[in-house]
């Protein structure tokens, strides 16, 4: 989604990027974590082990909220500041947050929210598939996030990511043009639209 937006000549800020930057090693987010659960979620290199950290975080509520709450203010931060670069042009910032509804934030301010909508059982296969997870594991991590409910309730519009990749081409081709319609928004937004998961 991300990619056809940005092929459109939209600047696309990716918040799975972003959390990769915040969590190398010497950087707050990281310290943070270390802090926490120990130097069982660090790799021989001195890397951050995801996998470990999923193994945590996946299986307790507790342990995943106190990620969230050492990931998200940081994260929304920084993707401000990006987005704020392009403040003074008219180029489309599109924020990729595949956890918005979990991050309890109110839009970060933007002009429209864009949901990209596939049911639950394609979802999980596809982490099977693409990602080789187990079943299992799919599906923990699925059951883990936002309900597909709550996602659609905070949509502007709705890109249908169930089919193949021609028509999620054509949903991107759509939804391009629905962007062209709407009124630029300010920016940046002000604290009070941004700070209310801090």
């Amino acid at each position: 989604m991300g990619e056809g937006l940005a092929r459109s000549g939209a600047r696309v800020i990716e918040a799975d990027l972003v959390v990769k930057e915040l969590q190398q090693p010497g950087q707050p987010v990281f310290n943070a974590m270390v802090e926490r659960w120990g130097n069982k979620i660090v790799s021989a290199d001195g890397t951050l082990n995801r996998m470990a950290v999923a193994d945590i975080v996946f299986s307790d509520d507790d342990e995943r909220d106190a990620l969230g709450l050492m990931i998200h203010p940081a994260v929304r931060k920084e993707m401000i500041r990006q987005a704020s670069e392009e403040a003074e042009t008219d180029r489309v910032v599109v924020l990729d947050i595949p956890l918005l509804v979990e991050g309890g934030v109110d839009r970060w301010g933007a002009g429209a929210v864009i949901v990209v909508d596939t049911p639950v059982e394609i979802a999980v296969d596809r982490l099977i598939q693409w990602r080789a997870f187990s079943r299992q594991d799919a599906e923990a991590r699925v059951a883990a996030q936002a309900t597909r409910d709550q996602r659609l309730e905070i949509a502007d519009i709705v890109v249908d990511n169930s089919g193949d990749l021609e028509h999620l081409s054509a949903e991107i081709d759509r939804c391009q043009q629905w962007l062209q319609t709407l009124d630029p928004t300010p920016w940046p937004p002000s604290a009070s639209k941004t700070d209310s998961s801090s």
